[in-house]
């Protein structure tokens, strides 16, 4: 009795601390999206496409925990659209400054990636100790989050070496790379997604397609 009791209590620690997280990575999508629409970064847009996706996962993680297997799937498929079009925009942006890449403002380049660290890095605290509890996403979220504090320095760097060469391909090519993350990201989750289908008409005793 006192494990199941564990086990609930956990499982409503992992859905408060996921929500947390989402609500954060919901918030800074915003001050990402605006700085980078104000100030033309092609890298800073992608990039707030990936706390889009991770507020896509959170929120995933946050529904697993009481639905079914089926309606998991259509929440995973719904949740790859929604990082697909913004991502989908942010290459569109990366075609048309590819004519003429003027170099973002670096200052609010390198601010604005700071604080994207310190909000990674603070999902990463709070993700840490449900990383090995519950299934691959509740790890799959915390390196999620760790993996973009990385993200965030080489914006950081980026900034800096545009500062020294006075020049937007800088932004443009680590922009690009985003982007290519960020669409293979979706990809992933529809596939998982389908997986999930799968594995629901396989326990409902349906012909898998």
């Amino acid at each position: 009795m006192t494990t199941d009791q564990d086990a609930h209590g956990m499982s409503r620690r992992l859905k408060r601390a996921v929500l947390l997280v989402a609500g954060l990575n919901l918030a800074y999508f915003f001050v990402e999206f605006t700085v980078a629409l104000a100030i033309g970064s092609v890298s800073l847009f992608a990039d707030s496409v990936d706390f889009l996706e991770d507020t896509a996962i959170n929120l995933l993680i946050f529904l697993a925990l009481g639905w079914s297997l089926h309606r998991q799937a259509l929440a995973g498929k719904a949740m790859a659209v929604f990082i697909l079009v913004p991502a989908l925009a942010a290459a569109w942006q990366a075609v048309i400054k590819f004519t003429n890449p003027e170099p973002p403002d670096p200052l609010s380049l390198v601010v604005t990636a700071g604080g994207a660290v310190i909000v990674n890095l603070a999902c990463s605290l709070i993700l840490a100790r449900f990383r090995h509890h519950g299934s691959s996403m509740s790890k799959a979220a915390f390196l999620s989050a760790r993996n973009d504090v990385l993200i965030n320095l080489a914006i950081i760097a980026m900034g800096v070496l545009t500062i020294w060469t006075d020049s937007g391909w800088p932004d443009l090519v680590l922009g690009t790379i985003i982007v290519l993350l960020n669409i293979r990201a979706a990809k992933e989750v529809w596939e998982a997604a389908e997986e999930e289908r799968l594995a629901a008409k396989a326990l409902a005793g349906e012909e898998i397609d």
